[in-house]
C-alpha cells in the first residue's frame, strides 16, 4: 500500500464542506523572536479541535452504512477518537472508541458527546490492539486506524495541500515545515503534498523527549520503539513506534527529526496563549516549541509550523499558564 498525491486531492474533494479550511497565521512578535518568517497552520481551529477529523472523514465517508451496520472501532488518546466519533455520527454509523484511562477528561467527554461508546484501558499494562481486535470481531465493525491507513494519511495530507497554496498566496517560499508527530500519519500526508507542490521544502517530524521514536528511526533506517508508555505531558503523541506504512513514506521524504522537552512545550503553550491568542494542547504545541527553543536554525528562513490540536485539559493548561510546568 502507498499514498499518492492524487489520493490527497481526492480526499480534499470529500472534505469539501465538512472540514474547516484552517487559516495561515503570521505574528510580527514571533517573527522577531526567531529572526525569520513563521507561518502557522492552526488545526486547533479544525472541526473537533484537531487535524484528525480530516483523516477520519476521508476513511469513514467511503463506507456504505447499509453494509457496515456494525459501525466503526478505533483506539486513540483523544483526537482521533473525536474525529472518528464525529465522522461516524454524520454518516449514521455507531462508533466504539478505546481510550487510555489517563486521557484528559475533556477528550473523553467530547468523544462521548459525538455519540460514541468509550472503553477505557490502562496504557501501561493493557494492549489496545488486542482490545480493538476483540470489539471489531464482536461487533462486525470496521477498524479505523489512527495513522497507518492510506485513507487516513491522505486525509491528513490535505493540511499540506492547503499549506502549500496558502504559502504561495502569502508570497512565502517555505524552507522548512515542522509537524507534530506521533504515529506519523500527519507528517506523511504533508510530506507527500509538499514533495509535489514545494519540493525544495524540507519537512521535519517533531516529538516529545522520551517518545522520539521517529527521530531515532529516521537516523537508524528502521522502526525504533519507545521504552516508555507514559511520562510526557504530550498525551496525543505517545505512540509506541512509527507505523509500517507511515515510516515507509517518511523515511524517503523527511528531514531530520526534532525533539523537545516538557519545558519547551509549556513555554510554547504560554507563548501561543499570550501572544497568538490560541489555546493549544501539549501535543499540538511541539512544532512551535521546536521553533521557539531553537531546535532548528530560523534566522533568515521561512518556516511553516503545524499546530495540530487544541483539546487542552483545563487543569493542565492552568498549571502551564501559572508556570508550574
Amino acid at each position: 500500500m502507498t499514498v499518492a498525491f492524487a489520493d490527497i486531492e481526492a480526499a480534499a474533494e470529500r472534505l469539501g464542506g465538512r472540514a474547516t479550511r484552517t487559516p495561515l497565521l503570521e505574528s510580527a512578535v514571533l517573527n522577531a523572536t526567531v529572526g525569520g518568517r513563521v507561518l502557522l497552520k492552526p488545526e486547533c481551529l479544525q472541526r473537533t479541535g484537531s487535524f484528525k477529523f480530516r483523516g477520519a472523514w476521508n476513511a469513514i465517508s467511503q463506507l456504505d452504512p447499509a453494509r457496515n451496520a456494525g459501525g466503526v472501532v478505533a483506539y486513540s488518546s483523544g483526537n482521533h477518537a473525536q474525529g472518528v466519533a464525529a465522522a461516524a455520527r454524520i454518516v449514521g454509523l455507531p462508533a466504539l472508541i478505546i481510550m487510555p484511562s489517563d486521557t484528559p477528561r475533556i477528550k473523553q467527554e467530547n468523544t462521548r458527546s459525538y455519540g460514541a461508546e468509550v472503553v477505557l484501558y490502562d496504557r501501561a499494562t493493557e494492549d489496545r490492539e488486542a482490545i480493538a481486535a476483540y470489539h471489531v470481531a464482536h461487533r462486525s465493525a470496521v477498524f479505523i486506524p489512527p495513522f497507518d491507513h492510506p485513507d487516513v494519511i491522505a486525509g491528513q495530507g490535505t493540511v499540506g495541500l492547503e499549506l502549500a497554496g496558502q504559502a504561495v498566496a502569502a508570497g512565502c517560499a517555505l524552507d522548512h515545515v515542522l509537524v507534530c508527530c506521533g504515529g506519523g500519519g500527519l507528517v506523511a500526508g504533508i510530506a507527500i503534498a509538499m514533495a509535489r507542490l514545494s519540493p525544495s521544502t524540507l519537512v521535519h517530524s517533531v516529538e516529545p523527549d522520551g517518545f522520539d521514536d521517529y527521530a531515532r528511526s529516521l537516523r537508524s533506517g528502521r522502526r525504533e520503539r519507545n521504552a516508555a508508555q507514559a511520562g510526557s505531558i504530550c498525551d496525543a503523541l505517545l505512540t509506541p513506534q512509527p507505523g509500517v506504512l507511515t515510516f515507509e513514506i517518511n523515511r524517503h521524504l523527511l528531514g531530520e527529526g526534532l525533539v523537545v522537552d516538557n519545558r519547551n512545550v509549556a513555554d510554547a503553550m504560554r507563548f501561543a496563549f499570550e501572544v497568538l491568542k490560541l489555546v493549544i494542547e501539549p501535543g499540538g504545541a511541539v512544532a512551535l516549541a521546536a521553533v521557539l527553543s531553537g531546535k532548528l536554525p530560523t534566522r533568515g528562513r521561512n518556516i511553516g509550523v503545524i499546530i495540530s490540536g487544541g483539546n487542552a485539559d483545563a487543569s493542565l493548561f492552568a498549571r502551564v499558564l501559572r508556570g508550574e510546568i
